[in-house]
């Protein structure tokens, strides 16, 4: 008996929820978004796999996504109360699993902790409880720690399974870019590659000192090690707190004058602390989240002088980060983040939920 990290990832998540309930969507091109009017100004949040064909994918303006869409594409609007209650259902059939350890980490997926000898039984269980309990499809990475089990996830999509581990980690990733790491974005990968760092296995053998020297003390010995695939091997069922609540607009015409700014950092503001409110936490940091026509984004933010409860303490934080915007530049999206102090024990993990028109 061995203990193993599985990672559960439903397959085109969202789109797969809109066909369940509109089952003469399959087999057509699905594009969830905004509100689903491909002629406003919003990002897709997923797409179905007959839309990616096209070369349409999360995060893509939708106007983009409709001049590569086919004539037989549907837009639809995003639900989040209804994926909130397929993933609910999904996790419930996961937790009936016997022997498992279940750590939820978003809306579609999940790691689930299991000691036995053959890992793939386990994830073939969970495949076929979440089909059965739901009607919809999961892929399942298999790993001996998470950052493994999340990577060979990609590997066993669709409906698939994959497992990754130490034996096997650098003749399935050691020539892929950095890019394909858990965790590394763009502008990671570009500043690895300025010191030549390219593929994972030169990222493995790179000099920990360097990646410190770019990165940092922490985030440099973890670049490091996600090189050669080191990572957390605990799944932990402790229920999630929330460390921050987030609200954001993308607004149909661009904000031009700094009272449309100030009016409207205002409400995401109040909307963002009233969510704190809910939590009974005070808030300890507020962020401010702005681009600019036509595509520009950038993020500030600032510790309060104490924590507060108090509602106008965080509009007014709010408001003065956005007294730094420029002011001869036009504005299609805001954003506020209101970041709370933990409880004792609370996770420390940031996985905001942000709320708004995408």
């Amino acid at each position: 008996m061995a203990d193993w990290v599985l990672h559960v990832d439903m397959d085109q998540f969202i789109a797969a929820v809109e066909v369940r309930r509109r089952p003469e969507l399959a087999g057509l091109p699905v594009i969830v978004g905004g509100r689903g009017d491909p002629t406003e100004r919003a990002v897709v949040s997923t797409a179905s796999y007959e839309a990616r064909e096209y070369g349409i994918g999360s995060g893509m303006p939708l106007r983009v996504a409709a001049r590569k869409a086919p004539e037989n594409a549907v837009f639809l609007p995003v639900d989040h109360e209804a994926y909130a209650a397929a993933s609910e259902e999904v996790m419930s059939a996961l937790r009936g699993l016997p022997g498992v350890v279940l750590e939820v980490v978003g809306w579609d997926e999940c790691f689930l902790g299991v000691a036995v000898e053959v890992p793939e039984h386990v994830a073939r269980d969970a495949q076929r409880a979440v089909w059965d309990a739901t009607g919809l499809h999961c892929s399942v990475g298999i790993g001996d720690n998470k950052v493994r089990a999340k990577i060979a996830t990609e590997f066993g999509k669709p409906q698939g399974v994959f497992r990754l581990t130490a034996e096997n980690w650098f003749d399935v990733m050691g020539e892929k870019p950095t890019r394909d790491l858990w965790g590394v974005g763009p502008k990671v990968s570009k500043r690895l590659a300025a010191h030549g760092i390219e593929t994972v296995r030169q990222l493995a053998d790179a000099d920990e000192a360097e990646l410190v020297d770019e990165f940092g003390p922490r985030m440099g010995v973890w670049y490091h090690g996600l090189g050669s695939g080191l990572g957390p091997r605990v799944v932990d069922d402790t229920p999630w707190v929330a460390r921050s609540h987030s609200r954001e607009t993308t607004y149909q015409q661009n904000l031009t004058s700094p009272a449309q700014i100030e009016e409207a950092v205002r409400e995401l503001a109040g909307h963002a602390v009233d969510d704190c409110a809910a939590e009974g936490r005070p808030v300890v940091r507020v962020h401010l989240k702005v681009r600019y026509a036509p595509f520009e984004t950038r993020t500030t933010g600032r510790k309060l002088a104490a924590p507060t409860t108090t509602r106008q303490d965080v509009i007014d934080a709010a408001l003065a980060l956005s007294s730094g915007l420029d002011d001869d530049r036009e504005v299609r999206l805001l954003g506020v983040r209101a970041e709370m102090s933990m409880p004792a024990g609370g996770d420390e993990v940031e996985r905001t939920p942000v709320r708004g028109r995408i």
